[in-house]
């Protein structure tokens, strides 16, 4: 394979890493961010934000042309509630969905997703949060240690991945393997603002720690070019993803 072929494949696989998250008001704000990205994208996320102005039935529309959707729904209730939710997203043809990563509820999920194209993500600590506000909470662990905890009953329960920083992603994926897909929001290219944040790291980071995919949403959603800052994240994937990448 020549250079410019090589470098195709690796934008392309980059192209498929990245997630952007429709972290926008409306409907029609999000139709008219995913018109100006176009073919740049293939994988879009709706969160509760856009879920609860009429997101769902948009996240239709996405799917119907061909895109790819995460429904960050952050799902956790009576385990009966989980799975009757978890059975009508997987029927909606959605590719991700989120349940908080509690041991109950990943299992309902799981049982309720069985045989349906739908993977189930544990999110296990917020990047909002730091061990500071988790012994707030209440916890006994720090990040890393709950992290930790909640992989090992990610595995055990048998659902498909985990959401958590670039921070974790590296030990986590040292100590599971590929059992499961690491999804990585807190994403930050060198320059922009951290806002609510606290675990962060750049797209390479996040890539190299060993996330699958990357949840991008406000370096896009509020950039004066969107699609160039699709471009230059794409960019940087594709250039932590190359063998070729000076370490």
């Amino acid at each position: 394979m020549d250079a410019d072929a090589l470098r195709q494949r690796e934008l392309t696989i980059a192209r498929e890493k990245l997630i952007v998250a429709l972290d926008v008001p409306t409907p029609r704000d999000a139709r008219a961010l995913v018109s100006d990205l176009e073919d740049t994208v293939v994988f879009y996320k709706i969160g509760l934000e856009l879920a609860y102005s009429g997101g769902l039935a948009f996240a239709e529309e996405l799917i119907k042309d061909g895109k790819q959707v995460f429904l960050d729904l952050k799902l956790h209730d009576i385990p009966a509630t989980v799975s009757r939710a978890c059975t009508q997203v997987a029927n909606s043809g959605a590719s991700f969905l989120t349940v908080h990563a509690y041991p109950q509820t990943m299992r309902a999920a799981k049982i309720a997703t069985a045989g349906s194209s739908l993977r189930v993500l544990g999110v296990t600590v917020l990047t909002s949060c730091d061990d500071l506000d988790l012994a707030e909470a209440g916890y006994a662990y720090g990040v890393r240690d709950l992290v930790a905890r909640r992989a090992a009953q990610a595995c055990e329960a048998g659902i498909d991945g985990l959401v958590l920083s670039a921070g974790e992603a590296s030990s986590i994926r040292a100590s599971i393997g590929h059992k499961l897909i690491l999804v990585t929001p807190g994403i930050r290219p060198k320059g922009s603002a951290a806002a609510d944040q606290k675990r962060l790291a750049t797209p390479a980071a996040a890539i190299k720690a060993g996330a699958d995919y990357l949840v991008v949403g406000r370096p896009i959603t509020r950039a004066e070019n969107p699609r160039e800052a699709v471009a230059s994240i794409g960019a940087e994937i594709a250039a932590a993803l190359s063998p070729h990448q000076a370490s």
